[in-house]
This record gives C-alpha cells, sequence and structure tokens, in this order.
C-alpha cells in the first residue's frame, strides 16, 4: 500500500494499491484544470512509481504529461497496457512506448485522423512549451478504478469472454474440451495430459478455472478426482453435466469387420462393453477418448479403431464406423468446475454444497452423521468413501480376539443445500461433534440446464 496525501478539504489521506507517493495540491481550485506530470521514482516496498500533482491552466481537465524513467522496472507507471489500449487505442499505444507521448484527439472521425497526422506527427516530449494531451478526469478516473463486485458477480459465472482460460483433461475433441464449452461458453480451453496438471494449472494462475470429470451415470466416479480435490486447495464453484455420446471411429475406408483393437478411455470402454463383446476386439485403455482418435489417425492404423466423439472424428480425419454405440443411451457425466477461490453462496437459487469429512470407529456413527441432514430435511444427492492415503488401516482393540484392523475411511458427500441456508450451518455443526475431520469442498449453483452431447 502506498500513502496518497490530498490538503485540498475535498480529499483526504488515503490508502491506494495503485499509485504511491501522490501529492496533490490545490487538486480543487476552481478555476483550473490540473496538470500532471507522472515519474518513476525507485522507492522501496509497494512503491512503484510517484505522480506530482500541481495547478493546471484549463478548467475541467486533467492534463497528463510521462516522462518513463528507469525503464528496466516493468512496474514503472503507466504499469497496465490494456489502461493505456483503452486511453490511446492500441496503435497509439505502440508509439507512447516508443516516444513517451499520447495522441491526442481520440474518437474523432479517421479522415480527421488521418489530416492531423500529416500535419503534425508525434514527436517525445522535449520541454513544457509543448502543449500536453487532454484526457477528461472522469474519464481517467473511471478507467484506473476498478469497478467494485457485486454479490451477482461473485455468484454466476464470471462472463469474461475470450481471455477466461479453462484446463481441461485430454486433447481437442475430448468430451472435457465439450463440457468446459458448456461451462463457460466463450473460453479458451486449455488441454492437460493429466487430471494433477489441471489441478496445478489453476493452482499456479496459468488458467482461469478447471473443468474435470467426477462421476458417470454408468461408470460410476472417477476416484483419482476425489482424491485430488482433497490434496488441493481448489474450491468447487459449479457443475455441468454432460450427454456422452459414444461413436466407433476408424480410418477412411475401413469396414467394423477388419477392426482388430479399439483403443479409448477406460470409462468409454466400459461403458460400450455389450458393443465391443460383439465385435470381438482387444480393448486398449488410454488416457482419454479424443487421444485414441488422435493416436489412430496419426499412425495411420487400419487395424485399429476408437471410441471416441463425433468431434474428435471431425478434427482428426476420421471416419465414423457406428454410432452411439454406449450400453445405454441416458449416459450422462457430471463435470466439477474449479477454481482458486470460492463463490458467495446463494439462496435465490438451487445451490448444491460438497463436504469431505472422517469419523471415529465406533457402532453407529455414520448413521450419525448422515442423520444431521435427515433432521433438517437436507436431501443428500451422493456419498461416496474412500480409503485414507496416509492411514489406511485402523487397529481397534478387541477384548475377545486382540487387535482388529479396518479401513480407515474418508467420506465424500454432497447435498442439496447452500451454505448460506441455516439448515446448512446447524448440520455441519452438529457434524462436527463426532467428525474427526471436516471440510467444506465448495457451495455452488446446481446444474439445472438440458443435457447435450
Amino acid at each position: 500500500m502506498a500513502l496518497i496525501v490530498c490538503p485540498s478539504h475535498r480529499m483526504g489521506a488515503m490508502e491506494s494499491p495503485v499509485f504511491a507517493n501522490v501529492v496533490c495540491k490545490n487538486a480543487t481550485a476552481p478555476a483550473g484544470g490540473i496538470s500532471m506530470k507522472a515519474v518513476r521514482l525507485s522507492n522501496s516496498g509497494a512503491a512503484v512509481g510517484g505522480v506530482f500533482v500541481d495547478n493546471g491552466v484549463a478548467a475541467g481537465v486533467l492534463r497528463v504529461s510521462a516522462v518513463a524513467a528507469a525503464a528496466s522496472n516493468e512496474n514503472s507507471w503507466p504499469a497496465s497496457s490494456s489502461f493505456l489500449e483503452k486511453v490511446t487505442g492500441r496503435e497509439a499505444q505502440q508509439q507512447w512506448q516508443a516516444s513517451g507521448t499520447v495522441p491526442k484527439n481520440q474518437g474523432a472521425s479517421p479522415a480527421k485522423l488521418e489530416k492531423e497526422k500529416t500535419a503534425e506527427h508525434l514527436q517525445p516530449l522535449r520541454g513544457v512549451e509543448e502543449e500536453p494531451p487532454v484526457v477528461s478526469t472522469k474519464e481517467l478516473v473511471s478507467l484506473q478504478i476498478p469497478k467494485p463486485l457485486s454479490i451477482s458477480d461473485l455468484a454466476l459465472p464470471p462472463r469474461h469472454g475470450s481471455d477466461l482460460r479453462v484446463a481441461y483433461q485430454g486433447v481437442p475433441g475430448a468430451y472435457s474440451e465439450a463440457a468446459a464449452a458448456k461451462a463457460y461458453p466463450r473460453c479458451e480451453a486449455v488441454p492437460c495430459e493429466q487430471f494433477e496438471a489441471a489441478f496445478q494449472a489453476v493452482e499456479l494462475w496459468l488458467v482461469d478455472r478447471a473443468v474435470l470429470p467426477i462421476e458417470n451415470s454408468l461408470g460410476g466416479s472417477i476416484h483419482r478426482n476425489y482424491d485430488l480435490l482433497l490434496r488441493h486447495r481448489l474450491h468447487i464453484v459449479g457443475e455441468v453435466q454432460l450427454a456422452v455420446h459414444h461413436c466407433l471411429l476408424g480410418i477412411p475406408g475401413v469396414k467394423k469387420e477388419e477392426l482388430q483393437r479399439v483403443l479409448s478411455h477406460p470409462q468409454a470402454l466400459a461403458q460400450c462393453e455389450q458393443t465391443l463383446t460383439t465385435l470381438g476386439v482387444t480393448r486398449e485403455a488410454v488416457d482419454d477418448t479424443a487421444g485414441a482418435a488422435q493416436f489412430v489417425s496419426t499412425h495411420n492404423l487400419r487395424d485399429t479403431g476408437a471410441v471416441a466423439s463425433a468431434r474428435a472424428a471431425e478434427i482428426y480425419g476420421l471416419e465414423i464406423l457406428m454410432d452411439g454405440i454406449q450400453d445405454d443411451l441416458d449416459n450422462v457425466t457430471r463435470f466439477l468446475m474449479l477454481a482458486r477461490e470460492p463463490i458467495i453462496p446463494r439462496t435465490d437459487r438451487p445451490f448444491k454444497t460438497s463436504i469431505v469429512f472422517t469419523l471415529e470407529e465406533g457402532p453407529g456413527v455414520l448413521f450419525k452423521a448422515l442423520a444431521v441432514f435427515a433432521l433438517r430435511s437436507i436431501n443428500l444427492t451422493k456419498i461416496e468413501s474412500r480409503p485414507q492415503r496416509k492411514r489406511p488401516l485402523r487397529v481397534v482393540d478387541d477384548n475377545n480376539n486382540g487387535a482388529s484392523r479396518y479401513f480407515d475411511y474418508l467420506f465424500y458427500v454432497d447435498f442439496e443445500a447452500s451454505m448460506a441456508d441455516q439448515r446448512s450451518q446447524n448440520a455441519l455443526r452438529h457434524l462436527q461433534e463426532f467428525a474427526t475431520f471436516l471440510r467444506v469442498l465448495g457451495s455452488y449453483p446446481m446444474d439445472v440446464s438440458p443435457m447435450r452431447a
């Protein structure tokens, strides 16, 4: 934080994360505007630049002259290229960086700009006799100060656009890519080789979100992602359900009877068990469905097919030999949307909350844990148990037969209620009375949109 000192009767001292060492003199002078000359200072700590403001000559405007000194520090003012682009435009921004000047008359017609460009070339600032460009105070301040976030901004999926980067496991054409596009329609989908790589990409700020599968209506839970949810400190901020439509793909011109083996993700192979058994082919598991299609296409394997989506066939130039080969037409995969920060729970729309906890050994302990939700009419949508990795076995003294060994379990539970609901808060307080460990993985909006492949 840096201190801004404004002796004017309208402005007091305040702390700002944007500028450092800002001194304002006569900022409210009624007969003049403000002429600002900005120079970078070599201060320690959070101070990365200084701005000194003195009296100007034109009323109602802010005159800006910038002198970039000691450019070795990339944080020197102006620190934001996006800010320059908003004020001057991309082309003028590049000229600013090259010459140290700000072009004038932004927003004028192209003909007028061309005329002025011919008459007056942009030159670096050489002295005070050159009149600085004019930018309105209201426009500059609105660009400097970010718009405060509202509850709706934090609780709903962000509407950023293409600058939102979303990680998914697999290669282009994977079902996870389609889920990412459904969750964030205008995002930039970033493929990752493994599930853990997607978690790490979010933690390292390489991407903004991750969309990863957690369970399938035919294949069951993806246990690896349950383990990663506990290992990493990401938060569940949403869910998306995607209807899965499997196709048998092959090299163009190859018939399905000529195939000897089929590649795909283990879940996809399990979901097409009956069809693949009828074909009598050997099944080989790979990391993802689209990766199998890519492998067949790259190596031109005429005796090998792949179970993947129709989009994967289009991307990798394969032919659809059989369409809709899953054993059950109601094949749906549920994906979780993960972020570094949680969202603010609400009560004006359906919410779901996911938790994980452990219990002491004893008769009826799990019954008591689940009863805290039943007593408050909270519906449980899923319960999953996983042995603890660091302590998979629990030794319990048995008076009759000596020591006994039991699995020590983690319990993952999803329930239909928001953490903003008083019933949820009371239920978790009750659960803490006999749980040895409890963590809320996220409270997020339920996916109530129509499912599509």
